[in-house]
């Protein structure tokens, strides 16, 4: 998310276009790999739309309330005590940033598939995939990212943007553990030995106490 603005600068003029104009195109589909998904995860726990991992995350404006439509940005300004935003989703996209987005990757609807490639356009971007890849959630990495997500912190541990941020050991911890728990979901399971048949016979019995190891023999 890019920084929320006081609610008397939101009429200011933005040039969506002017930002697609200033940088290339992307791939038009990111591989989502354990790696990458631990950043998103990540990213969305610094925004506050982590959700418990629930899809309820993706549809989060400013502010905590929900939209109940995915089929475009609502670009709804939302206020606060403070502040005000149009920022939605899973990665809090400003309409002009998802507009550029979008445009760049073929992307028609805000459904959970476009959000995460979005969010790998905006990390490709910042010149930050390939530190994402390395499956280590490092200060650089993450100070690469902070001029687009408010809530990383910089290398000096401040907000990009003078805003509240979430603390680097926070991140890395939040980072280490999803990434643990989604590599572990890829490991194929062990696959089953045959029975040994018949049950009875000497090399059955043989193999049986062998699988016991020595403590379970000393029983035999």
């Amino acid at each position: 998310m890019l920084p929320v603005l006081p609610a008397a600068a939101q009429s200011a003029p933005l040039s969506a276009l002017a930002l697609l104009e200033a940088f290339p195109q992307g791939q038009r589909i990111f591989a989502i790999t354990p790696e990458r998904r631990a950043l998103l995860n990540t990213i969305r726990y610094a925004e506050g739309t982590w959700a418990q991992g629930s899809d309820l995350g993706y549809r989060i404006l400013f502010g905590g309330s929900v939209v109940e439509s995915l089929e475009r940005h609502p670009n709804r300004v939302m206020r606060t005590a403070r502040y005000a935003s149009a920022a939605a989703g899973a990665y809090q996209f400003m309409p002009f940033t998802w507009d550029m987005a979008a445009r760049a990757l073929g992307l028609s609807e805000f459904h959970p598939e476009a959000q995460d490639q979005a969010a790998l356009f905006l990390v490709q971007r910042r010149g930050a995939l390939q530190l994402a890849d390395q499956g280590m959630l490092t200060p650089q990495l993450v100070a690469k990212l902070a001029p687009e997500w408010a809530s990383f912190p910089t290398l000096r541990g401040s907000s990009f943007y003078g805003q509240p941020v979430k603390r680097f050991a926070d991140l890395r911890r939040f980072y280490d553990e999803n990434l643990s728990r989604l590599r572990a979901a890829l490991k194929p399971a062990e696959p089953l030995q045959p029975a040994c048949e018949p049950a009875a016979s000497l090399r059955c019995r043989i193999d049986a106490l062998q699988t016991l190891g020595p403590r379970g023999r000393q029983g035999a």
